[in-house]
């Protein structure tokens, strides 16, 4: 049912992302200041934008549905894309800060002094990128849908318009304010609703929602099959992260590497406490919203609890609930947008395109326009998936391509080019192609499994391609690469005091 409240919520959360927004434009004149702003981004700032950003659509709603439908089991969704932040801060935050790259193509191309390698990563940046922009625009089509009646595609193309505006007016630096204000929105907008929603369990008697044991049982079955999809599942959330585009960039904003250490912490601790949140609303779901399981509406729990739990105050929760929805799609997109341009930006800088040449922020907008194209329309074409279970594609991507890139980049000084190429595109046809399969074919059993759920084999076989080939080439391993590792591993001030 459609309240006004839903739509004085958008629209509030609207007015306020773009008037953020607009603050970080008056902010933001140097080149520099629209692609890392100016790597001053404290680590308390950054970490709230990484959480604003990081948790998306399939946080907001899609944990709550996993939970819904197929119970405690779901729960490594979240924990893996929480660990992940650990593995990014043992092996790759500072090092990556420290770099001085203003993105991954860049890392690449002074790691390994190729510029084959620097356009695949190139192209892996966009096509990770548009993989995971397209379920968020999808679910702000299904969210404005549901709670206000308006047709699927009004939800999307709303997002997506304030996502370029906002990129094009202050790039990073408006983003970084955007992002950090939307965490604690995001987190307000689940935790209120849900203290009445407890308070009205407590008080109608209703059971407790584990009431079979089969719930707690791996993918509600046990089997080996069963046991493969969620090891495959911890591999791409744990390893996934780390090789986010979106997640990377923002800790080239940092001062220095000390500062992204910290930062990874702080979003370790941020996230531990969003992720909390979802998954009650998933578990009061098995109680007054079980009739939503198998009928594709299973990421729309959390908006629907209140109507289903409370009288008075139901439409004002729901309301504040939409809010906090719409902002995690902005706020996901508009990190993914920024990743992508960047990029785009770089490679529009470097030609001639457009009757000249574009460079600079110039290049960026330009950039960000282009980029929201393809996924917006993907978006309004494609059938809807579940949410949670599009992004894992993305993560089962970035696991098995710039994992294995970053982690060997920055700890082995015998990966070469062509190692990294192999490792590249290996990993990126296994895991790009399994999913592709899965969706027209439909495979059962051991196939099905292996083939929607990549990332336990596609993952070796990114790291193996790499240092296989790195082993036949070896005498392809830069000239100066003592020098690259020695500025990744060095602290700053101990460069500094260097002769």
């Amino acid at each position: 049912m459609s309240s006004s409240y839903d739509i004085v919520a958008i629209v509030l959360v609207t007015v306020a992302t773009l008037g953020i927004g607009a603050l970080g434009m008056r902010l933001s004149r140097t080149t520099s200041d629209f692609y890392v702003a100016s790597r001053s981004v404290s680590p308390r700032l950054n970490g709230s934008a990484i959480g604003g950003e990081y948790l998306s659509a399939a946080s907001f709603l899609g944990v709550a549905g996993l939970v819904l439908v197929a119970g405690a089991d779901m729960l490594w969704y979240p924990i893996g894309w929480t660990t992940g932040y650990l593995f990014l801060l043992v092996f790759v935050s500072a090092p990556l800060r420290r770099s001085g790259a203003y993105t991954i193509p860049d890392f690449a191309q002074l790691r390994l002094r190729s510029p084959t390698v620097r356009r695949a990563a190139g192209l892996l940046v966009v096509a990770i990128g548009w993989l995971y922009l397209m379920p968020q625009f999808q679910g702000a089509g299904l969210t404005v849908s549901a709670v206000t009646d308006a047709p699927g595609w009004v939800g999307t193309v709303l997002v997506a318009a304030i996502v370029v505006v906002n990129v094009m007016s202050g790039g990073m630096r408006s983003i970084t304010f955007v992002q950090a204000f939307q965490y604690w929105l995001k987190l307000t907008c689940l935790l209120v609703p849900l203290f009445f929603l407890w308070l009205a369990w407590r008080s109608d008697g209703a059971p407790s929602p584990v009431v079979d044991a089969d719930w707690l049982l791996p993918q509600n079955g046990g089997t080996p099959i069963d046991l493969y999809v969620t090891y495959s599942v911890i591999v791409a959330t744990f390893l996934g992260t780390m090789g986010l585009p979106h997640v990377v960039v923002r800790f080239y904003t940092n001062p220095d590497g000390a500062a992204a250490r910290r930062t990874t912490v702080i979003v370790l601790g941020l996230l531990m406490l969003f992720y909390l949140l979802p998954t009650a609303y998933g578990v009061l779901g098995r109680i007054y919203a079980s009739d939503l399981i198998g009928t594709g509406q299973a990421d729309t729990v959390v908006l629907a609890l209140p109507g289903r739990m409370l009288g008075s105050g139901a439409d004002l929760l729901t309301a504040l609930l939409t809010a906090g929805a719409f902002a995690a799609f902005l706020s996901t997109s508009s990190g993914l947008t920024m990743s992508i341009a960047g990029v785009v930006g770089q490679t529009i800088s470097a030609r001639r395109m457009f009757g000249g040449r574009l460079t600079g922020i110039p290049a960026l907008r330009v950039a960000a326009a282009i980029t929201v194209t393809v996924p917006l329309a993907l978006a309004l074409a494609a059938e809807r998936i579940p949410v949670a279970n599009s992004v894992t594609f993305a993560f089962a991507l970035a696991a098995s391509t710039f994992c294995p890139l970053l982690v060997l980049g920055i700890w082995w000084r015998g990966l070469t080019a062509p190692g990294a190429l192999a490792g590249l595109v290996g990993g990126g046809l296994a895991a790009t192609l399994a999913p592709v399969l899965t969706i027209t074919t439909d495979p059962e059993g051991w196939v099905g499994a292996l083939l929607g759920q990549p990332a336990a084999w596609s993952v070796p076989l990114g790291f193996g391609l790499m240092i296989g080939v790195s082993l036949l080439t070896r005498s392809r391993v830069p000239d100066d690469v003592n020098r690259t590792m020695i500025r990744l591993h060095l602290p700053e001030n101990v460069q500094l005091r260097r002769p």
